[in-house]
């Protein structure tokens, strides 16, 4: 193996590491903001750093061409739907505390455990 194959392997892994911990995030963070940070950045590095290994890997020049192509979309379509789907989640929020107090209003009354009439 040559330095550029250890070069692209090394970019290859970083970006699937990258990926997987994005993809880790999103499932951890507790709210649609973080989520979305931990969506689109992290994934746009990995890919990135996927797209570098894939076309050291391969050296072609048509492949290069079609990796850019990819960086650049992704570069453009990330940040705008991270915006769109964190505007959405802003504008049909609904603050902690109201949404707290509307489930325990919605909560059925709890039975007397000491009062064999109150139980159904």
């Amino acid at each position: 193996m040559t330095v550029l194959d250890w070069i692209a392997s090394a970019a290859i892994v970083l970006g699937a590491l990258m990926s997987l911990l994005a993809g880790i995030a999103v499932l951890r963070f507790p709210d649609t903001m973080s989520r979305i940070h931990a969506a689109t950045k992290p994934q746009v590095l990995g890919i990135m750093l996927l797209m570098l290994g894939v076309g050291l890997g391969l050296q072609s020049l048509a492949v290069v061409g079609v990796l850019v192509l990819i960086v650049i979309l992704q570069f453009v379509t990330a940040p705008v739907s991270a915006h769109l789907t964190v505007r959405s989640a802003y504008r049909s929020s609904v603050d902690d505390e109201t949404a707290v107090d509307h489930a325990i209003s919605a909560a059925p009354p709890e039975k007397d455990a000491g009062n064999p009439e109150a139980q159904g």
